[in-house]
């Protein structure tokens, strides 16, 4: 039976949990919101907490619209490009599997394909300057990156309506080269986390199938600090726990 792991210090299920404030910026189709993007290994969960948008999405389905409020639940799976619009406030609970992927580089933006395909040119037009360059600096680097990835995108669901969801094969392909260096990385932090995690489920069900209960003996609370200052991201600002 493996070692049971006391206190595994990760938040349940190895996620991470993140506030997010859908950008209010207009884009070139009237809409305002954040940047098209997809994860390559990761599933991601949004929590409404307030306000009114939708999020587009483009998958085996195809292309399609999901309307969000207060209190809906909606969750998809690697490979989904999403896109969220803000029609009023939109306030949502960031739900993502794998935390630490995310920021480790799994997430590719909609960039035109002549971009995608350039590792050196896509990491330029995904980077944003330091903080130390001042938050109108960064703003503005964040709107620029969200309207070249809106670029790429509505020529991408033009595509997927024209041709259905193989449109997306070559987005697929170029995303795949564009992380395949971190992979190594990403793994380990699998390793330390979601497999640790379930690992500790497996030796603790294992435990208790023979009345063994001495695992709940390392029952602890942890608890974060509080959020961070608001930061710019891929969909709007956003807040995490640091």
């Amino acid at each position: 039976m493996d070692a049971v792991i006391p206190g595994l210090a990760g938040f349940p299920g190895a996620t991470g949990v993140t506030r997010l404030r859908v950008y209010d910026w207009p884009t070139v189709d009237g809409l305002a919101g954040g940047s098209p993007h997809l994860h390559t290994a990761s599933a991601e969960g949004y929590v409404v907490l307030g306000g009114r948008g939708a999020v587009q999405t483009l998958s085996r389905d195809g292309y399609a619209s999901h309307e969000l409020a207060e209190g809906d639940l909606v969750w998809f799976t690697p490979g989904t490009v999403h896109r969220l619009v803000n029609q009023r406030d939109l306030e949502i609970l960031v739900v993502m599997q794998n935390a630490g992927l995310p920021e480790a580089g799994d997430a590719v933006l909609t960039f035109p394909p002549e971009i995608l395909a350039d590792p050196e040119a896509y990491a330029r037009a995904a980077a944003l300057p330091p903080w130390s360059a001042g938050e109108e600096a960064v703003a503005a680097a964040a709107r620029a990156r969200r309207d070249l990835a809106i670029e790429g995108y509505l020529s991408l669901v033009d595509r997927v309506r024209a041709e259905g969801p193989d449109a997306l094969r070559p987005l697929y392909d170029a995303a795949a080269r564009l992380v395949a260096g971190r992979t190594a990385e990403w793994a380990a932090r699998w390793r330390d986390g979601a497999a640790a995690q379930a690992a500790a489920t497996r030796a603790h069900l294992a435990a208790l199938g023979t009345g063994d209960g001495s695992h709940l003996r390392d029952a602890v609370v942890r608890r974060r600090a509080a959020l961070s200052p608001w930061r710019y991201g891929m969909c709007g600002r956003l807040q995490v726990w640091g």
